[in-house]
């Protein structure tokens, strides 16, 4: 299993040689074996990548992700249906009922919540985080009453303080943004691995995103990248440091929770094959359950 991201900030030369990735800067070279890579993040724009090496990592289902001019994460490249039994899967996933999508995300918007109140907990707002337990006990099925707003609105102001908000131009949505962008693209790569069609999602409709499915799988995700950017609160600048930190965090060792019950750690990279996985299994059978993410003891 792929367990390596790379990210590329200086200029450079990417080439496909021997079944790997090989690195040219400065008359040095790196090369990584393309079988170790999970994610390849190209944040320069004196990069120049050749198309052999696209097509090698299109075939190891290495998820390609490109910046803008901002350094922000603006697009990544996918395999093209790579599993052997992609039209099955497409088929169970379009006729999954809509009882059973709002059970699926009610389950998502509990454990993010839970999630968010032990961030909360983490970071000395006791207070906060037993109100997001009480709101995270109450969600029915597809959140109608949504809770997943009312959390929001205690959550990040106790987080990251009064008059907070998620449309703000600084330094902690920045890394924000980095950080979900970099799981969203982990997951567009292994949803599209097992065979789903990413734009068909359980909660999120939006006819102009390609990753519905991804943007309802990422919200138990979402409060890790929050803890730790709650340590990068004082910085001004979103500098190489924070976002090789933000990029490690797919493989930090994080609580696996079957059943709402942790069964175990792994990285998160692999996490994510499961919760996919686990989809696959719900869909299936219309009763198994996801496999999410819990919060660290000591992040």
């Amino acid at each position: 299993m792929a367990w390596r991201s790379v990210v590329i900030t200086n200029p450079a030369r990417l080439k496909f040689k021997n079944r790997a990735l090989l690195v040219e800067q400065d008359g040095d070279s790196v090369s990584v074996p393309l079988e170790d890579i999970a994610v390849l993040v190209i944040d320069c724009p004196q990069v120049t990548i050749t198309s052999q090496l696209l097509s090698a990592c299109a075939n190891q289902q290495i998820a390609v992700i490109t910046v803008d001019e901002t350094h922000s994460p603006n697009g990544v490249m996918l395999s093209f249906l790579p599993h052997s039994r992609a039209l099955r899967v497409m088929r169970r996933q379009l006729a999954m009922t809509a009882p059973h999508r709002k059970r699926l995300w009610q389950s998502l918007v509990r454990q993010k919540l839970l999630n968010q109140a032990r961030v909360l907990e983490l970071n000395d707002q006791e207070n906060v985080a037993a109100k997001l337990q009480t709101l995270a006990s109450r969600v029915r099925s597809g959140d109608p009453d949504n809770y997943e707003a009312q959390g929001a609105q205690l959550y990040f102001p106790a987080l990251f303080g009064p008059g907070f908000t998620r449309d703000q131009e600084d330094f902690i949505n920045a890394a924000l943004n980095y950080g979900y962008s970099i799981i969203r693209s982990a997951l567009a790569r292994t949803l599209v691995g097992y065979g789903f069609i990413p734009a068909f999602g359980l909660h999120h409709r939006s006819e102009q995103n390609s990753f519905n499915l991804a943007d309802d799988l990422i919200e138990p995700y979402r409060p890790l990248v929050d803890n730790l950017v709650s340590d990068f609160v004082g910085n001004s600048l979103l500098d190489r440091a924070a976002k090789a930190k933000l990029v490690s965090l797919l493989h930090q060792d994080t609580p696996r929770l079957d059943n709402a019950t942790i069964s175990g750690q792994s990285t998160l990279l692999a996490l994510i094959d499961a919760t996919v996985i686990s989809l696959g299994q719900c869909i299936e059978d219309g009763e198994a359950t996801l496999t999410l993410p819990g919060l660290p003891s000591n992040p």
